[in-house]
């Protein structure tokens, strides 16, 4: 029964499912290896770390609440306009600046089924409808997307690739999508994972957003880049709605220290391929050595892999994941994301990754004791 003596928050606010981040804790004395929130194990680049020394030496001034130096670096590397950029205190706040400018109470929003939680937790929040369409063989699935919309339609959110799957569309499939939206209807692509992508089909979203009215590309610091903790993410759309999302956005939204370091970030290009480099190799290994035990893996062209259980008692992906937990190894429980009995692990470092795939050969051969 609702307390009517107290604030209440807007219809629908309190039916949002809040988002769980992956775990991070292990039983006391226990080496942690956290594989579940898909973190560079490289960490971040040398110049990042010093330049956010430098910041935090000047902690009494406001941000530059433009971001202009990390907009002139993103622009400078990917060959883009700056005026056409937006920075935010990771690219979930975009998302979320995107749903609020563009949704209304009426409106709806469509993603994908296994599509990131925060699609929804953002078209709620605005007051908006979800409508979650099916995806074939953990793909998104464009003549479902495109069935999908209504004259109610003003979003579609498309993570590519998509976590936790991992699968992508060639850029084909998204300018086929994108020809069958109205021009009312916003193209959000997510290419949270772009720079891990090594296909020759695939295109992250700047020549969809270059040649359309309608598409906005996200981007984030937070996975390659190794920047998780100062939250920083990117987007590139036209001027037009650059422009109405920078009406919505907080005055500083993005502060000094994560300005300073994903500028240098951006430009320490030695550092970023490093970082492909070793998720390159590691990521055909762990999936060579994960389908060896007999798991069923879902192709991935990023920084981490979807890896489905046996139903059998014993052995499946709970009692892998508290296995794995008690010997120091987090994986990401995804039933959040409709896989009931898969893990996610991210290609973390060659002891983090080499130890997971010890001990689920060990807990196969031995039970979960």
């Amino acid at each position: 029964m609702t307390d009517t003596t107290i604030p209440q928050p807007k219809s629908g606010v309190m039916d949002i499912a809040m988002y769980v981040p992956g775990k991070s804790k292990v039983p006391a004395g226990v080496t942690l290896h956290k594989l579940s929130s898909n973190e560079s194990p490289i960490g971040p680049s040398p110049d990042a770390v010093a330049a956010v020394a430098d910041a935090t030496s000047k902690m009494e001034d406001y941000p530059d609440g433009s971001s202009t130096e990390l907009r002139d670096a993103i622009a400078e590397v990917h060959g883009l306009n700056s005026d056409n950029i937006i920075c935010g205190n990771g690219s979930d706040e975009i998302l979320s600046l995107l749903a609020n400018t563009y949704l209304s109470g009426g409106d709806e929003a469509i993603f994908t089924e296994h599509g990131f939680l925060v699609y929804r937790i953002a078209t709620l929040a605005a007051g908006a409808t979800p409508v979650v369409v099916k995806e074939q063989d953990c793909k998104a699935d464009v003549d479902a997307i495109l069935e999908a919309v209504t004259p109610k339609t003003k979003l579609v959110f498309l993570a590519n690739p998509n976590n936790p799957t991992g699968t992508y569309l060639p850029i084909e499939e998204i300018r086929r999508l994108h020809a069958g939206l109205p021009s009312n209807v916003v193209l959000v692509i997510d290419a949270a994972y772009a720079e891990y992508v090594r296909r020759n089909d695939y295109e992250s979203g700047i020549e969809m957003v270059s040649s359309n009215s309608n598409v906005i590309m996200t981007r984030t610091f937070s996975k390659i880049y190794g920047l998780a903790a100062l939250r920083i993410g990117w987007a590139y759309g036209p001027r037009h709605m650059i422009d109405a999302l920078n009406r919505v956005r907080g005055p500083f939204n993005v502060n000094a220290a994560a300005i300073a370091a994903g500028t240098a970030a951006m430009k320490d290009k030695a550092h970023l391929e490093k970082s492909i480099v070793h998720n390159d190799e590691w990521l055909v290994k762990v999936t060579d050595a994960l389908e060896a035990l007999g798991l069923k893996v879902t192709p991935s062209v990023g920084n981490f892999v979807l890896v489905h259980f046996p139903e059998t008692k014993g052995k499946t992906a709970a009692e892998a994941d508290a296995y794995l937990t008690k010997h120091g190894f987090v994986l990401r429980a995804v039933t959040g994301y409709g896989f009931p009995n898969a893990l996610r692990m991210t290609i973390g470092s060659a002891e983090a990754n080499l130890g997971t795939l010890e001990h689920l050969k060990a807990f196969f051969e031995t039970g979960n004791a």
